[in-house]
């Protein structure tokens, strides 16, 4: 599917950029991977990490808030990946400007240029758990930048384009994220492991597994499907324990933006909902095009379902929480 095929990753020196790249270029034979983000610095680091691989890389520097720029970057490609957002929750709220310039005028800008390329097929943007129900600006804006790609497959016209979204939350050991957190803390010869919320819930998804969904969406989609993987879920409590075992836990409170568990379905996506084997997909409940059918394969959920990490029914046990931290590489 992807072989002599030119993609284009918007953020692509980003931990997904990186690992889509790496799993692209080890499992199919691409023309071309474009990375284009804003740090030239990051681009220099993963040039010289992914030197075996300069024939086929390209570093294109420029902002999703450059319509100009991503039109010179898109020239002859086949599939975009959207990743480029501005993520960090705090940053956000501070900054709200600037995360509605890049999280929303950014994905309109990657709409616009991809609907004009000509050359573009496929799109597939990034979402996050934090866009379901959202509670915080980050949340509200990847709302706004979803429905936006998810519309865009109205625009096509008799375009051979379409738009569809990945779904998934805090990726196992990423960044800003509660593992390195807690590694952090016992590191410094902590003795405790403070928990928001003795309730809290979350999803394990592994970098790969994400990027696994992507290329799912890049092959099966018709074009507004929101892809969303079935994964197992822990308590955060677990995961203390996982990780310094009989340590104290003090409940410090939940933080601004924060939720208990994170939502993936909720029962108003139910109506247009359909269960896989491996995970769901959430339909759009607008009809633009004959081509708009559910997958072959999956079968529609119960009115009233949803998803989230705390009604799941796959669950972590502290020993395979504990297996599965063996995976992260928390020194990076």
């Amino acid at each position: 599917m992807l072989n002599n095929k030119t993609i284009l990753i918007t953020g692509g020196t980003g931990s997904f950029g990186k690992c889509f790249t790496k799993y692209v270029l080890t499992h199919y034979n691409p023309k071309k991977i474009i990375i284009y983000s804003r740090d030239e610095f990051k681009q220099f680091i993963m040039q010289n990490e992914m030197k075996e691989y300069a024939d086929k890389l390209r570093f294109f520097i420029g902002d999703v808030r450059d319509k100009e720029r991503l039109q010179r970057a898109l020239t002859g490609v086949d599939y975009v990946i959207h990743a480029a957002a501005l993520k960090q929750v705090p940053a956000c709220e501070y900054n709200p400007n600037e995360a509605i310039k890049t999280n929303i005028h950014g994905a309109m800008n990657v709409i616009d240029a991809c609907l004009d390329s000509g050359s573009v097929r496929k799109v597939v943007a990034l979402s996050t758990d934090k866009a379901v129900n959202p509670v915080n600006l980050y949340g509200g804006t990847k709302l706004v930048s979803d429905k936006l790609f998810v519309a865009a497959n109205a625009y096509s016209g008799t375009n051979d384009i379409n738009f569809s979204v990945v779904r998934y939350g805090n990726v196992a050991g990423s960044r800003g994220s509660v593992i390195p957190f807690f590694n952090n803390i016992i590191k410094n010869g902590g003795n405790e492991l403070p928990i928001t919320d003795y309730r809290m819930t979350r999803f394990w998804i592994s970098l790969e597994q994400g990027v696994e969904l992507v290329i799912k969406a890049l092959a099966e989609a018709n074009g507004g499907e929101t892809f969303i993987s079935k994964i197992p879920s822990f308590k955060i409590t677990d995961l203390a324990q996982a990780m310094m075992p009989g340590c104290e836990m003090p409940e410090v409170g939940i933080r601004e933006g924060e939720k208990l568990h994170e939502i993936m379905v909720t029962v108003e996506d139910s109506m247009t909902t359909y269960e896989y084997d491996k995970h769901f997909i959430v339909y759009p409940q607008m009809v633009w095009s004959d081509k708009q059918k559910p997958i072959p394969g999956g079968k529609k959920v119960p009115e009233g379902f949803s998803y989230s990490s705390g009604n799941n029914t796959e669950w972590l046990s502290v020993e395979e929480i504990r297996e599965l931290l063996k995976t992260i590489d928390l020194e990076k």
